[in-house]
């Protein structure tokens, strides 16, 4: 076992947060288990699998939606089989953190997912999310179908032009390939650590963000 820190500096008025990503967690040698594109999805249900920077803020977001029944932080996108969270982090895998999605279209709709997508993260910096850099933290939509890219395709469109963000957005568009979850610890991770210093300073602001700019699709009693 051995400890794997991702320095985080947060500023908050005349203060300088330092926190780790990871901090007070060991990272396993243990490889995430293999998972494709192919896996079988429960009848009725559909997957959308979305990269905003560090999976643990993204998983946060989504699980509070009404309609998703499942979040799951992985990683795809990458050249390397079976990544560690460790070697994901130097950015040497090609892979992106993500959060997959498993939700009930009758209740919410891909593209309702990506209206959520576009406003809980900047989708206009390139291989970054505020202070988490490296392409591990690209702005992502791995699409599971044809129909998935069409919809990710004219809502990047629409959210440029309504001018979302004052930049243009650089969200990856592609095809989803060998996805892997990632390790148990990553899993559920924000629910179970709300006073770990990236949680309050990070991922509160996207929840309360999410709370207010889309209280009609939150679940019963979310917090």
């Amino acid at each position: 076992m051995y400890k794997l820190f991702k320095m985080k500096v947060i500023l908050a008025g005349l203060m300088f947060f330092a926190i780790a990503c990871n901090s007070q967690n060991k990272v396993s040698n243990k490889t995430s288990m293999t998972q494709t594109n192919n896996q079988i999805t429960p009848e009725g249900l559909e997957k959308a699998t979305f990269g905003a920077g560090c999976f643990w803020c993204v998983e946060a977001v989504f699980q509070r939606l009404k309609g998703v029944s499942k979040v799951e932080s992985g990683y795809t996108g990458g050249h390397v089989k079976n990544p560690t969270y460790r070697a994901v982090c130097t950015g040497s895998t090609g892979h992106a953190e993500v959060a997959q999605i498993t939700f009930d279209p009758k209740v919410i709709s891909f593209a309702e997912l990506l209206d959520v997508f576009w406003r809980t993260h900047d989708p206009t910096t390139l291989n970054r999310q505020g202070n988490d850099v490296g392409t591990q933290y690209r702005s992502a939509i791995f699409y599971h179908s044809d129909e998935q890219r069409k919809v990710a395709e004219k809502s990047k469109k629409a959210a440029d032009e309504a001018k979302i963000w004052p930049n243009k957005i650089v969200t990856e568009i592609t095809e989803l390939g060998v996805y892997y979850p990632a390790e148990d610890y990553h899993q559920n991770y924000y629910n179970n650590n709300r006073k770990q210093g990236y949680c309050v300073y990070v991922i509160d602001p996207k929840v309360e963000k999410l709370k207010k700019g889309f209280s009609d699709k939150l679940k019963e009693g979310v917090k």
